[in-house]
């Protein structure tokens, strides 16, 4: 194996074993021994356990991120905030492993490198969307920060939820939670569907 290609493969044996026992429950032996090599070359490529987990929380933080913000491309609001719920039950679904990485507890204290931060991130960027629709629709704009956090949150907890659930599916899920954020308690449609999907 090329020095690139050792790496990507502790990476990869790394989030797995994150993902399973935690960042606690794993360390730099069962990282070698699953990869087939001696705990030299992952301190060699890593430093140690702290140096691999941050760049798998910091891989894992950039692809969902990517995912978020590109499927916030056009459209009616509606269709933004499926697009975002989208987005984020994909990735789940796809990426299970990573997303178990990011919603456990981070053994390093910082406001970087949080499945929190990265909600924080994430908000900020469905705030500058809400903002303009408030601001065109005679809403208060300086009210999209707390409703970006909410939908985020309500988003992102109903996601972790369904990654031990996996049921109904990620289809139904969305549009619930489209009709939650959309409607409201007092507008729920009874049988609520996807427009953009």
């Amino acid at each position: 194996m090329t020095g690139k290609e050792r790496r990507q493969q502790l990476l990869d044996v790394a989030r797995a074993l994150f993902a399973e026992k935690g960042f606690d429950g794993t360390s730099i032996e069962e990282i070698a021994h699953r990869a087939g090599v001696s705990k030299p070359v992952v301190y060699e490529h890593f430093g140690g356990k702290e140096g691999v987990y941050a760049v798998v929380v910091d891989r894992e933080m950039r692809t969902l991120l990517d995912l978020v913000v590109s499927a916030l491309s056009a459209g009616h609001p509606r269709d933004l905030l499926e697009q975002a719920a989208g987005a984020l039950l994909d990735y789940i679904d796809n990426n299970t492993d990573g997303f178990r990485v990011l919603v456990r507890d981070s053994p390093v204290a910082s406001n970087s490198g949080t499945f929190s931060s990265l909600l924080n991130d994430i908000a900020s960027q469905v705030e500058h969307i809400l903002a303009l629709q408030f601001s065109a629709r005679g809403y208060e704009a300086k009210l999209a920060p707390l409703y970006s956090q909410a939908l985020v949150g309500m988003v992102a907890l109903t996601g972790q939820w369904w990654l031990e659930a996996h049921k109904p599916k990620k289809e139904e899920v969305a549009a619930h939670l489209v009709n939650l954020a959309w409607n409201g308690l007092s507008h729920l449609e009874h049988k609520p569907r996807l427009s953009t999907r």
